[in-house]
């Protein structure tokens, strides 16, 4: 067992990052880091929140952002836009009032084949997916406005991805996960689901799946909803790590929060106690000294 995995499993974890501040901050925009997973509902709603947490009890102005988001129901800012209920969760861990910039894209499924089209707040109408595959191809510059304007705000932004960056037959204009990295060079974070069974098959068929460029970008892999005994699972990391030449930054255990899931949020929003809970639960689970490093070095590696 090496000394990385005792770190990754088990261990406590100290405030990490704040003596970095200053280097974040030498540069204009906001500094990315992107949760991605290998499929809907790994996590990454909750991974994010509790980054955002993390991020603003270390001291910086930290905001979220998902380009695109596909929910039922949505949620209806203090101006009367609407956004996806996740996102504004985020941001209240964050501690700062939901914004559409966050979310410039919502989709309510209205049929299996056609969904509401909800753009920085305001509808566009219902759309087919073949009329909407279409439309998404002017929307680029407004996600890139709306990113662009919180990073002018922000010190950090968390990005969100949506379902899978392995979706091969949606690649072709992707705003929301790979396209998304690269719009906002940033490093990407993969999620797995190990409750659901697979998670070493999924993660290595994700990673197997991309691009080369894009393989660059991912920079570690998180175990989300580990329950049972970590000695067992230990040797499968190392083996993982072998497999696809990427560090498991850690195992999070399965969190049993009244919280959201990949595409709702719950009438009750999570209390500030409940955002700590989370936020030290990560803590305690992932190597925060690791991912400030990969925040603050991220131009230095070339993801072309």
């Amino acid at each position: 067992m090496s000394e990385r995995h005792e770190r990754i499993i088990g261990c406590s974890r100290s405030r990490a990052g704040v003596a970095m501040r200053k280097q974040l901050l030498e540069g204009y925009m906001a500094r990315p880091i992107m949760i991605q997973g290998t499929m809907s509902s790994a996590g990454k709603s909750l991974i994010c929140a509790g980054l955002c947490r993390i991020f603003k009890q270390d001291g910086f102005r930290v905001a979220p952002f998902k380009s695109q988001n596909m929910a039922p129901d949505s949620f209806i800012t203090d101006e009367g836009l609407e956004m996806g209920r996740a996102q504004a969760m985020q941001a209240l861990a964050a501690g700062i009032k939901p914004s559409v910039l966050m979310n410039p894209i919502l989709l309510q499924p209205s049929s299996d084949a056609s969904s509401r089209v909800i753009v920085q707040g305001r509808s566009e109408g219902t759309m087919s997916a073949a009329d909407y595959f279409n439309f998404k191809r002017q929307l680029r510059s407004v996600v890139m406005e709306s990113y662009r304007s919180l990073a002018l705000q922000y010190e950090i932004i968390v990005l969100e991805g949506a379902g899978s960056p392995a979706e091969i037959n949606l690649k072709d204009d992707d705003i929301v996960n790979m396209g998304m990295a690269e719009m906002a060079d940033a490093p990407v974070l993969l999620v797995g689901d190990i409750d659901r069974g697979g998670v070493f098959a999924a993660i290595y068929g994700t990673v197997a799946l991309l691009e080369e460029s894009e393989r660059r970008r991912i920079r570690g892999i998180i175990i989300n909803k580990f329950r049972g005994d970590a000695e067992i699972l230990r040797p499968g990391l190392a083996m993982l790590e072998d497999l696809i030449d990427l560090p498991v930054l850690g195992v999070v255990p399965y969190l049993h929060q009244d919280c959201v899931d990949e595409s709702s949020l719950s009438e009750r929003q999570l209390g500030d106690q409940q955002y700590d809970a989370l936020a030290s639960a990560l803590r305690e689970s992932l190597a925060m000294e690791e991912i400030y490093r990969i925040i603050r070095f991220r131009r230095e590696h070339t993801y072309d």
